[in-house]
């Protein structure tokens, strides 16, 4: 599977490679402008979680033209990720459940208010649905918490959204600051997740409502039951699948567009690779040939710390270890000696690996034979106690068999 493999997979991410954008994601804030119209009139928007910065792309392009300087709109994008620069966008790295990240993009602005507020802001899933859902919702609640500070009256809020069986209780949330809540699926967005897009519109504080940090909407106490409510008591927030059947499906696979007069696909690299990922020390031993190697030589260093250090001091069950002839004084130790501790030769394999010594690869054992009374000078007295019980049951078990085998 070739590197293009994901360009069949994928139209949106292909696309957006050829096109310059960071992001496929750059289609789903392109298809909600189509249908909502969120950009017009529109001079101060904040992107927020903006990294990689495909949504800041989109703006930068429909508010101050290809070059960034078409118009005056103030564009601010805040992440706690560093972000490559993008033409005509302000950035700050922090942290959007501060106060202060507030009043840095407030300063921006010159004391007034955004007319937007965006925000693509997701998790790192888990794959466990319910912990997903709430995680998003948490930090959907905080996206609306820092807006609360900078949107101004009328203005509007788009921001990313999991349905799961408990969004009722967000939706209600967002219905009390705007007067119009819609939840939007882009055309890009792939069927298959349970993502989609609250557009808020008409932002309108209750009486007397004074934006705070100190506490996240969802923590307050609520007796009521959202979801048992019916009529004109229960909000129903509109759905809406954006796109027509002429547009790209993003659950299918699409052919290669080539060029004309060529009969072989160019794959084009992404637009802006990541500036500081967590996985860069990995890529750079990849790319050198030092990532098996060094896990490799690791290995073999923790083999040798084994041999050297207690088994209970790297995390193994403690057993029988290899002294050193200083621990015994009367003890003739031949170092050299790799023969195996057992008493004859029909002595199973379980007990020659034991007596072996898989510690650090060293015998446990140095003499040649354990037969005749003998000592084994490099086992201490209790391991040794317990081989030489291993050996006589396996003497007397034998000598049982045989007799059974005689006596049919």
């Amino acid at each position: 599977m070739g590197r293009s493999s994901k360009d069949k997979r994928d139209v949106y991410y292909r696309r957006a490679k050829e096109e310059g954008w960071r992001a496929r994601s750059a289609y789903k804030l392109l298809q909600i402008n189509d249908d909502f119209n969120i950009f017009e009139g529109v001079t101060k928007v904040v992107d927020l979680c903006a990294a990689p910065g495909s949504w800041s792309q989109v703006l930068s392009k429909k508010l101050r033209g290809e070059a960034g300087h078409k118009s005056d709109a103030k564009i601010v994008a805040v992440d706690l990720q560093a972000m490559a620069p993008i033409p005509g966008v302000i950035q700050i790295q922090g942290d959007i459940t501060k106060k202060s990240t507030a009043q840095a993009i407030i300063s921006h602005f010159e004391g007034e208010h955004a007319d937007l507020v965006v925000c693509d802001g997701a998790p790192d899933v888990t794959g466990l649905h319910d912990i997903d859902e709430y995680i998003q919702a948490q930090l959907l609640l905080a996206a609306l918490n820092i807006t609360t500070h900078v949107l101004k009256k009328s203005g509007t809020f788009v921001a990313k959204i999991f349905r799961g069986k408990d969004v009722t209780l967000l939706y209600a949330q967002l219905k009390i600051f705007f007067s119009m809540v819609t939840v939007f699926k882009p055309r890009s967005s792939r069927n298959s997740s349970i993502e989609a897009f609250v557009v808020c519109q008409g932002y309108s504080p209750p009486d007397g409502y004074v934006p705070n940090m100190s506490n996240p909407l969802l923590d307050q106490q609520y007796d009521l039951d959202f979801n048992s409510l019916e009529g004109p008591n229960r909000v129903i927030v509109p759905f809406l699948a954006c796109g027509d059947l002429s547009g790209f499906d993003s659950d299918m696979t699409y052919p290669l567009e080539l060029e004309p007069g060529k009969s072989t696909y160019t794959y084009t690299q992404p637009t802006q690779s990541p500036i500081d990922p967590p996985y860069k020390q990995a890529c750079e031993l990849r790319r050198s040939d030092m990532l098996l190697k060094q896990a490799s030589s690791g290995l073999d260093e923790t083999s040798r710390l084994i041999g050297e250090r207690p088994r209970e001091a790297v995390g193994l069950d403690p057993g029988p270890t290899t002294l050193d002839s200083a621990d015994q004084p009367g003890a003739a130790l031949d170092k050299s000696s790799t023969s195996v501790c057992r008493k004859d030769m029909e002595v199973g394999l379980e007990l020659e690996e034991e007596c072996s010594g898989a510690v650090g690869g060293a015998p446990l054992c140095s003499s040649t034979a354990h037969s005749g009374g003998k000592t084994c000078d490099s086992v201490p007295g209790e391991a040794l106690s317990e081989l030489t019980a291993s050996l006589n049951n396996l003497e007397v078990s034998k000598s049982k068999t045989q007799e059974h085998s005689s006596v049919k």
